[in-house]
């Protein structure tokens, strides 16, 4: 969304939670988290390594540090999960919609503006998949799939055609293609097709390939030309493609109106659409395209996040049977870093820990990836330790200035990682032998 940085829950049923060691989604049968074919769940049994362990004390540490952070005002509430090899060890909820005395409690099962993580879970997860079906080419040309970049190209902008021709969806994955952070399209534009003509006329800030420069324009036009590659929208894609194998069944763009209640509000806007923006997407220029864009728009619980993270874990096991959505080879060029510009630490739609000082904290491996959003979410995920961690909270309710969530998820992840190295690892190792 924004450069610095980076909601519907299936109430209609009990919250996700782990009984003697299977995974109870609301409608949806006892399943690990392995998915099936297309369309299908697949239905086991998790490893028996649940019985007897009482999961909430396990987690205190953790649900106390958010408490904190709840009560220092870094956010209203906060969701969720952790899965170690496969299973979900643990789904957690602290606080409220608002800072309200009566406001609506958060549940494990609340569903969130995942912000941009939707730029991995959707539009790198469809880029994944198009590329592993032999129809999506990383090296083409931006232009070559939506040729109004190249001809109706803005002015203001130091680089010509030329250089627009050479910007990849590589570059787009990378965020290298010399677009600008961010613009505010929205302030001029009012339809879909106003932003996207402008999107597409934003002039280069750099040479395609030679900056690091987190860029929501470039998934906009990413989002559009996976389009073009699909030949159908890519909200429809991913419910088909990625969504429904993975049984998200709570994870979606666009949650309908009788479902906004369930989510927790991410902002008092004041300035735009003067109103509580509760149920419909935070991102301005998401709102203005419908609310389904390449750079964000998704719904997620964590448990449905977590679902992903297991459909990028499972393939990197070396023992894995089974239908996998991502196969490795996809799984290991996509989370990989790009090395398309010294010193990145992007891979393709995903980052890794960089620096001393990563939102991931102080555990995760360098070849973990994941991804933050601006309302406060986030998704870590380390293949050496086979583990997957949730942050979603709305962090930007009521106003978008408050940044302690920059201290709160390191934080966050040591402390997660603090009971699944000490206390998980250590008394149940012999169970995954």
């Amino acid at each position: 969304m924004l450069p610095n940085g980076d909601n519907r829950e299936a109430s209609q049923g009990r919250c996700p939670i782990l009984i003697q060691g299977t995974l109870q989604v609301a409608h949806v049968e006892p399943s690990d988290l392995r998915i099936g074919k297309p369309g299908s769940i697949k239905v086991t049994p998790l490893p028996g390594a649940m019985g007897g362990i009482r999961w909430k004390e396990q987690f205190q540490r953790v649900d106390q540090l958010l408490a904190d952070a709840i009560t220092a005002g870094a956010f209203p509430g906060a969701a969720y999960g952790v899965s170690l090899r496969g299973t979900v060890v643990g789904l957690g909820a602290v606080g409220h919609f608002t800072y309200a005395p009566d406001s609506h409690p958060v549940e494990r099962g609340t569903s969130f503006d995942l912000a941009s993580v939707t730029k991995a879970l959707a539009t790198t997860g469809m880029a994944m998949l198009l590329w592993q079906r032999g129809q999506l080419d990383l090296d083409c040309s931006l232009g070559e799939l939506l040729p109004g970049f190249i001809v109706h190209q803005g002015s203001g902008g130091e680089f010509s055609s030329t250089e627009r021709r050479q910007v990849t969806l590589r570059m787009l994955l990378a965020h290298c293609s010399g677009l600008p952070a961010y613009v505010r399209y929205f302030e001029e534009h009012t339809t879909p097709e106003g932003v996207l003509r402008a999107v597409l006329r934003t002039p280069l800030v750099a040479a395609p390939g030679t900056v690091e420069a987190y860029s929501d324009p470039g998934f906009i036009l990413l989002g559009k030309a996976l389009e073009v590659l699909a030949d159908e929208p890519l909200a429809q894609f991913c419910q088909r493609e990625i969504f429904a194998p993975l049984a998200m069944q709570a994870t979606r763009f666009c949650p309908s109106a009788a479902d906004r209640h369930s989510i927790p509000p991410t902002e008092l806007d004041q300035s735009f659409r003067h109103c509580v923006v509760q149920g419909f997407v935070q991102d301005e220029n998401c709102f203005v395209l419908g609310g389904a864009s390449g750079h964000a728009g998704l719904f997620a619980p964590a448990v449905d996040v977590l679902r992903f993270a297991e459909a990028m874990l499972g393939p990197c096991r070396p023992a894995t049977t089974g239908d996998l959505l991502f196969e490795r080879r996809t799984v290991e060029l996509f989370t990989h870093r790009a090395a398309l510009v010294s010193g990145s630490s992007r891979a393709l739609g995903w980052d890794t820990p960089s620096g001393l000082v990563s939102s991931a904290g102080s555990y995760f491996a360098p070849t973990s990836f994941g991804h933050l959003g601006y309302a406060g979410t986030s998704l870590w995920i380390d293949p050496v330790a086979d583990i997957g961690i949730v942050l979603l909270t709305n962090r930007t309710y009521p106003e978008r200035a408050n940044t302690q969530i920059q201290q709160v998820r390191p934080a966050f992840h040591d402390a997660v990682r603090s009971v699944l190295d000490q206390d998980w690892t250590r008394k149940h190792s012999s169970t995954f032998d």
